[in-house]
């Protein structure tokens, strides 16, 4: 079995989503460990009700980035992940951070990426005129909200929504795609090569798995 430690810093509904999968035998890995850069949020309280060492590193302690991605990784090392998953863990990672946890480490960001790289993604949809919008499950690098993308998953937007109905429609989703792409790694299906994400050997398109 994988082992899994997954970086929040907040609710942690998609943390929720992967314990509730291994939970079940369906992630082909365990979370274990969760690490919070804030202390005070209901994630930590998630891992422990499903027994997962949890740990809180806060980045308010730090006035240098460089210094908490080491200590950071430092943590993270102590559990030897076979892989690192990003749930709402809300801070800029150091190129050195990325490039250490390259081709392991996964974030979900709540647009059909490339569109809307960075944070109020679902007013500037709809702000747009979009009508759809959705979340996409990537490989992490050192672009931000840049690097592959692996699976995606659309929603319908509608005149009438404003972006708190759009987010909730989008996290059902997530909550969907995120497990599946974590499972496609641990069961050694899903790898990145090459600036590419691969499926069972074939390298993915940009819009990922299914991206038509």
């Amino acid at each position: 079995m994988k082992r899994i430690v997954v970086l929040i810093s907040g609710n942690g509904s998609n943390l929720q989503a992967l314990l509730d999968q291994a939970a079940a035998g369906r992630l082909g890995g365990n979370v274990v460990a969760v690490i919070s850069n804030k202390a005070d949020v209901y994630g930590l309280e998630r891992a422990r009700e499903a027994g997962v060492d949890t740990a809180v590193l806060p980045g308010k302690d730090y006035s240098e980035r460089e210094r908490f991605d080491a200590d950071l990784m430092q943590l993270i090392d102590g559990y030897q992940p076979d892989l690192l998953v990003l749930a709402g863990f809300m801070r800029i990672l150091t190129p050195g951070f990325v490039r250490h946890y390259a081709g392991r480490m996964l974030n979900i960001h709540p647009s059909l990426l490339p569109k809307y790289q960075g944070l109020n993604t679902h007013q500037r949809a709809i702000d747009a005129g979009d009508d759809e919008h959705g979340c996409s499950v990537h490989f992490v690098t050192e672009e931000l909200d840049g690097g592959p993308v692996i699976l995606q998953a659309r929603v319908p937007v509608f005149a009438e929504d404003d972006a708190s109905a759009v987010a909730e429609r989008v996290q059902v989703q997530e909550h969907a795609i995120y497990p599946l792409a974590a499972r496609w790694f641990c069961d050694g299906r899903l790898a990145m090569k090459d600036g590419k994400a691969w499926l069972d050997g074939e390298p993915l398109p940009p819009q990922g798995h299914a991206g038509d």
